[in-house]
């Protein structure tokens, strides 16, 4: 494979220094010296003939815009600032010192924060746990706000979809969600938000970060991670749902974004089955032939995923998630290779592609089923997949290419992709199913998106250029969603 001869041309080069000593033995040592190191190729080069530089290349040849676009997109309906920070400099600010580490599910004060952070910062495991009391949360809210280094960033998968969408002017977007005065300040200036979805005060997330081997007191750290804490009633109901489809009849979309179903998890029973019931008539009202896509995001509740794979999957055009998400859904609704626990390492394509075949199978548009689900677009770290039903998307193999070249550029914080900051980490050859007989798929760099079909459903494949030191990756799924319908097309059906 050319992706992985490095060793063999090294071993040439060597043979051809040799040969040039030989030849002329004479040659000042500084000259030998610059002539090696000119060659080498361990670690390989990350110009344009790496295998890097080359799928970047291909990349934006294969990148062409659609020939029919979006002109207006209207998002809705989680929003948030996150507020990034040094944990233990926050717990320091409150006066906290470090004693004993112990979880709470939820947060009731200043002392069950410290105990719970303390805890998790042992361990070196992420965790997100809800504060109850809103009048202490403010406080500490405002606090971590004004601390020297606190960062403020656009949070909420809907706000980052359409941060990420605004950024093309040529496209009019709509947010609703709810919107206090910094979430305001952040966002693209291209961001319309209706007036009934302003309010008075932002909902905070708050995310404690450390580092790995940072030291508080006698409490070590063992990995790199984070605590995320908030007191967001508004995201969790849903508050903003119905200001999202009022506005949508006089903002006229041909493309509507849904997110935030996963903020019901804190809610009753009662409450989730009620809002889900008001998702789905809400998106049965819009006018026919207009896609509505649902981005997922991070759940543990099992009945919730259930319900909305029956209930919200049939009226929607099209999903967006990643690795965990996807194993958990198949997970809640006995889907295919269910009863692997977590995927080990890179999750297996083979796998992913069966459980996204099922899901379209069993939940998507077919004629003799009442549903308008055609498309997935799933991500991992290393490699993304787009599965259409046949005949109701277009420009799927630049859409697919868009999403992982986002990936690469937004987690390095580059306009384009820098060879040298990224590397190529996606399995080189798999099979595409492990439930029938898949065919076998080598992935070529000059040539990076693959495709394969089963039963009228199209599979389209490209590896992810992975950057190597990521500035941030807060929100890189939403950009990935976000860039890969910017470039689909999607087929008027009746």
């Amino acid at each position: 494979m050319a992706l992985w001869r490095g060793s063999a041309y090294a071993g040439f080069l060597a043979l051809a220094v040799g040969c040039v000593l030989l030849l002329e033995p004479q040659l000042p040592g500084s000259a030998l010296r610059s002539l090696w190191s000119s060659l080498q190729l361990a670690p390989a080069p990350a110009g344009p003939s790496s295998p890097e530089g080359r799928l970047a290349a291909a990349w934006d040849a294969l990148i062409v815009r659609p020939a029919r676009r979006w002109r207006r997109v209207a998002v809705g309906v989680n929003a948030c600032v996150d507020v990034v920070l040094s944990g233990v400099k926050l717990l320091q600010a409150l006066g906290r010192s470090p004693g004993n580490g112990k979880d709470h599910t939820i947060l009731h004060s200043r002392n069950d924060l410290e105990e719970a952070f303390v805890h998790f910062m042992g361990k070196g495991a992420a965790a997100e746990r809800f504060f109850s009391d809103k009048e202490a949360f403010r406080d500490v809210a405002q606090i971590a706000s004004e601390l020297p280094g606190a960062q403020h960033y656009v949070g909420g998968n809907a706000a980052l979809i359409g941060q990420k969408f605004a950024a093309n002017s040529d496209l009019k977007v709509l947010l609703c969600g709810p919107v206090g005065p910094k979430l305001h300040e952040l966002l693209d200036d291209n961001v319309f938000v209706p007036p009934q979805s302003l309010q008075e005060v932002d909902e905070f997330h708050l995310i404690l970060e450390y580092q790995a081997g940072e030291e508080w007191g006698q409490l070590k750290a063992p990995h790199a991670n984070r605590f995320i804490f908030s007191h967001d009633l508004s995201n969790g109901a849903m508050n903003m749902l119905e200001v999202f489809v009022s506005s949508l009849e006089e903002f006229h979309p041909d493309l509507v974004v849904l997110s935030g179903l996963h903020m019901m998890e804190g809610q009753s029973k009662e409450l989730q089955r009620k809002r889900l019931l008001e998702v789905v008539t809400s998106i049965s009202d819009l006018p026919t032939g207009i896609p509505v896509h649902l981005e997922l995001a991070s759940m543990t509740n099992k009945e919730l995923m259930r319900s909305i794979v029956h209930q919200v999957f049939p009226a929607v055009t099209s999903l967006g998630l990643n690795e965990q998400e996807l194993l958990f859904l198949s997970q809640a609704a006995s889907g295919p290779h269910s009863s692997l626990s977590s995927w080990n390492g890179v999750p297996d394509v083979g796998m992913v592609s069966d459980i996204l075949f099922w899901i379209l199978k069993e939940h998507g548009r077919s004629k003799s089923r009442a549903s308008d689900l055609t498309r997935i677009h799933f991500h991992t770290l290393v490699y993304h997949i787009l599965a259409t039903v046949d005949g109701h998307w277009a420009n799927q193999l630049a859409a697919v290419a868009a999403g992982a070249r986002v990936a690469g550029t937004q987690a390095c914080a580059t306009e384009t992709i820098d060879a040298s900051r990224v590397s190529l980490r996606a399995p080189r050859e798999f099979t595409t199913s492990h439930s029938e007989a898949g065919s076998r798929i080598v992935i070529n760099p000059n040539e990076p998106v693959a495709e394969w079909h089963r039963e009228g459903i199209s599979f389209h494949f490209t590896p992810v250029l992975v950057c190597k030191d990521p500035i941030r990756t807060v929100g890189l799924g939403d950009a990935i969603s976000a860039e890969g319908l910017f470039y689909s097309e999607a087929r008027p059906h009746s």
